[in-house]
């Protein structure tokens, strides 16, 4: 469906047409609804580091025997009330993290993120059966690369000058969720579907990597799918009469949470994304 009949539908009045506007436009992405994946909990993951500073003690090691650390986080995108939302991982109710972790030193880049992405989202033992249970990940387009010039937690999206060996490279690949996955969070996490307005400009808490999705994800067209397959929305529009909220939708206390309310902008400052 072209985006001017999806327009049309949501108007009372026929839209002017612009000349064409999508010269070097990477392909339409297609988003389908949050009630299309299944999720549930399996075994705790204890963080490896009790502290900051024993997180920064590890990197040094690394960097000793094996140069600097490649880190891997996907952006796994979904819609609900056709807005994109973002699956994130929020640990202790205060630390928000995009799934993923760094790689082993011999690991090949890409096979070596998918088996973080499973450590983090896959289910485990027979807890779930039937389609989206074996989905391989589909690695899309490189968004974003982060840089730790020192053993510092700070992280800047350009390599400074003078640094000729930076400490650590976090790469942000796009992930295209299919049209069903089943997706298990360690039951010391929460798995939350947050939308791209609630990010936006939200540094003080999300952090400057989670707040920055918005931006990375702006290059894209997306289309907006139903249950059974029908498109919806397209951008440019969007949906009428339906207010997004963060959903929490697995995880943190043991019991599944189906897709509940988070209060989002409106909790407390406390949390922070992952540097």
């Amino acid at each position: 469906m072209s985006t001017t009949t999806v327009t049309a539908m949501h108007s009372s009045q026929p839209p002017i047409i612009p000349k064409d506007f999508s010269a070097k436009q990477p392909q339409t992405i297609r988003l389908y609804p949050l009630s299309n994946y299944t999720f549930g909990t399996k075994e705790t993951q204890p963080e490896e580091d009790p502290s900051v500073l024993a997180r920064l003690k590890r990197l040094e090691e690394h960097y000793v025997q094996h140069g600097m650390r490649r880190t891997c986080e996907g952006i796994l995108v979904c819609h609900e009330h056709n807005h994109p939302h973002v699956l994130m991982l929020q640990i202790a109710n205060a630390f928000f993290k995009l799934p993923g972790d760094y790689l082993l030193h011999e690991d090949d880049e890409i096979e070596g993120f998918k088996k973080r992405l499973n450590e983090r989202l896959a289910p485990v033992g027979s807890q779930f059966s039937g389609e989206g249970v074996n989905e391989d990940w589909e690695i899309g387009d490189t968004l974003a690369q982060w840089w730790r010039p020192n053993f510092e937690t700070f992280m800047y999206p350009f390599l400074p000058g003078h640094v000729t060996r930076p400490k650590e490279c976090k790469k942000l690949y796009f992930i295209q969720l299919p049209k069903t996955k089943v997706l298990s969070v360690p039951k010391n996490m929460k798995l939350l579907a947050v939308p791209l307005f609630e990010l936006y400009d939200n540094s003080v808490r999300y952090g400057p990597q989670l707040s920055a999705i918005p931006h990375l994800l702006s290059r894209y067209n997306f289309e907006f799918v139903d249950e059974n397959d029908n498109v919806v929305a397209a951008t440019p529009g969007t949906g009428e009469g339906q207010n997004p909220r963060t959903k929490v939708l697995a995880g943190d206390d043991g019991q599944d949470q189906g897709m509940t309310d988070y209060p989002g902008e409106n909790a407390e400052n406390g949390g922070q994304g992952g540097q």
